[in-house]
């Protein structure tokens, strides 16, 4: 049975490439102690094992899964890495591009006094600031190298040897110390920094003006109620829609009158329409506010009919100059936006703190909840509805990452050795640009968000399951020749770029502590330092800035993997 197996991977290999994904992921997300593997080294391990049995798989396949994964990387930051260029997020940007100049740097001069070779080195780069796409780059880049197949089998087998030892730390020690090191230095303490972040939030929601009201609350968990209106909210002589919601706005219940039934006749509430005692009104907003506000309102009734009407949940793309660069607090007074309620807002994917002073920028995603008549005026303002339904725009795709990949495969020499972005890098450019060109004429290039996760977590983890499954041979005697040394130097590599992190987010850019911190792990390429110091705070202040420096840093990390191996060739 065992031998039967054997053979048959041998010779479908693509039965291989899938059940090395099912075990890696399996394995990857299996938790203990709170410490997870993480898929993607889970499934180079898995590779490695499985591919001790000689599996041999086209190099084309691998190639063709990791433009995939670049592209599609590209595509979804694109418009926030043009929108860190301007003004507004140049300091970030440049503090995330220093940070993974720093990490070179690093990497180049630990590797030179360890005498690593240049696969090895390569590996220490992508492992140690958790950049999977480096592992590719550095390989193509080793493969147009004026040097003998043989060696760049070698040199290549070598890349992963070094990402799977120093990864692990690269993911949970850098969380670590961001999450505890880091306030510690910001601030002094870790409950220093819960106070400052807290501050900086009360700064953000701005409820010192009555009209502005609390904007976290007023748009989040949205609900519709039905009141029966008695006569301390309108008096003998009634009150007007716009009376009424201005009074709930001094009242910091941000809520909107939708619909009004008097004497069983549904009725439309326009500004001037004067409600009077036994109207029964639709009510909608925070839920919380509602609730709070039942003894102002009324008597809570159930009136199925009345509340029944075609509310819709939508997400919109921010494109329009009339919301770039503006604050919450001033798109919710537009009357485009009057009854519309904003559950939450990602930039990114990470979901943003939804504050009255939150700046909404370029390329982010506002999830909108209103009937669909107000709906329609408020988009247009704002910028476009983004499509469903899971159809790609498959043309769009493949134009892209082939314009990209003709583009990284023009190349120059300097003396022996050719420089060029590469068809993988050329395929994240083009993705970049792509993806800002669909945010500015958004009629085209539609890539659903689920297409998006499927491409670029399918792309690199077969790359990955490739690459583990031909590496085999070479990992256990590279393991043992460098293991201890490696691991050593992945945590130097990973920790030191962080220091220099935070000396420049604090003495230099001078970064809110909450916010520094947020930049330091998008400067890292990797959420999971985010999602710990955004725990450490209780707080979603980090994501304000770790976006832009995410998008930097993928660039530029990605990039880097060309570099460090034209910096250790030798030839």
């Amino acid at each position: 049975m065992l031998t039967w197996l054997i053979e048959t991977l041998q010779k479908y290999p693509e039965i291989a490439v899938m059940l090395t994904l099912l075990i890696g992921f399996l394995l990857g997300k299996l938790r203990i102690k709170g410490f997870t593997l993480g898929t993607v080294t889970g499934v180079l391990l898995v590779g490695i094992v499985i591919g001790g049995i000689h599996i041999q798989i086209p190099g084309a396949a691998k190639s063709i899964f990791f433009l995939l994964f670049l592209f599609c990387t590209g595509y979804s930051i694109g418009p926030q890495f043009f929108q860190g260029l301007k003004k507004d997020g140049l300091p970030i940007a440049a503090f995330s591009f220093i940070v993974c100049c720093s990490s070179l740097f690093f990497c180049w001069v630990i590797a030179s006094i360890l005498h690593f070779d240049t696969g090895t080195t390569a590996g220490l780069m992508s492992g140690a600031n958790t950049c999977s796409a480096i592992i590719g780059v550095a390989s193509n880049t080793i493969n147009e190298l004026n040097i003998s197949i043989a060696d760049k089998e070698r040199l290549v087998n070598q890349i992963p040897v070094a990402y799977a030892v120093t990864y692990i730390f690269g993911t949970a020690g850098t969380s670590w110390f961001l999450s505890v090191i880091g306030p510690w230095f910001m601030s002094g303490s870790r409950e220093k920094l819960i106070e400052e972040t807290r501050k900086l939030e009360a700064t953000l929601t701005d409820t010192s003006t009555e009209e502005d009201g609390d904007i976290k609350n007023a748009y989040d968990h949205v609900a519709f109620r039905a009141y029966l209106v008695n006569s301390e909210l309108v008096g003998e002589e009634g009150k007007s829609v716009g009376e009424l919601e201005a009074f709930f706005r001094r009242k910091k219940r941000v809520l909107y009158l939708l619909r009004v039934r008097r004497e069983g006749e549904m009725m439309a509430t326009p500004q001037d329409f004067v409600v009077r005692q036994g109207d029964i009104i639709a009510v909608g907003g925070q839920r919380s506010a509602a609730i709070a506000s039942g003894d102002m309102l009324g008597r809570e009734v159930a009136d199925a009919d009345l509340l029944t009407f075609p509310v819709q949940a939508i997400n919109v793309v921010i494109n329009k100059s009339t919301a770039i660069n503006k604050p919450i607090k001033v798109l919710v007074r537009r009357p485009q936006l009057h009854g519309i309620s904003v559950r939450k807002i990602t930039r990114s994917g990470i979901e943003i703190p939804l504050e009255a002073n939150t700046i909404v920028q370029k390329g982010d995603v506002a999830e909108l909840v209103g009937i669909q008549e107000e709906l329609d005026l408020a988009v247009p303002i704002l910028g476009f509805k983004e499509r469903v339904g899971v159809e790609t725009d498959i043309p769009y795709l493949a134009g892209g990452i082939a314009l990209g990949a003709l583009v990284g495969a023009m190349s120059v020499r300097i003396g022996n050795v050719p420089i060029e972005l590469s068809t993988s890098g050329g395929a994240l450019i083009a993705g970049l640009f792509f993806g800002w060109l669909r945010s500015v004429n958004p009629r085209f290039g539609y890539i659903p968000s689920s297409s998006q996760w499927v491409l670029t977590k399918l792309g690199l983890h077969v790359f990955i399951a490739i690459v583990g499954l031909t590496a085999s041979d070479g990992f256990l005697q590279g393991l043992k020749q460098e293991g201890l040394t490696l691991f050593l130097a992945g945590l130097v590599l990973s920790l030191l770029p962080m220091v220099v992190a935070l000396f420049l987010s604090k003495y230099v850019f001078k970064f809110h502590p909450a916010i520094g911190l947020g930049a330091c792990a998008g400067a890292h390429d990797e959420s999971a330092p985010l999602l710990a110091v955004q725990d450490a705070l209780n707080s979603k202040v980090p994501a304000l800035g770790y976006t832009v420096a995410y998008a930097v840093a993928n660039i530029t990390l990605t990039t880097s993997g060309v570099i460090i191996v034209l910096l250790m060739h030798k030839g």
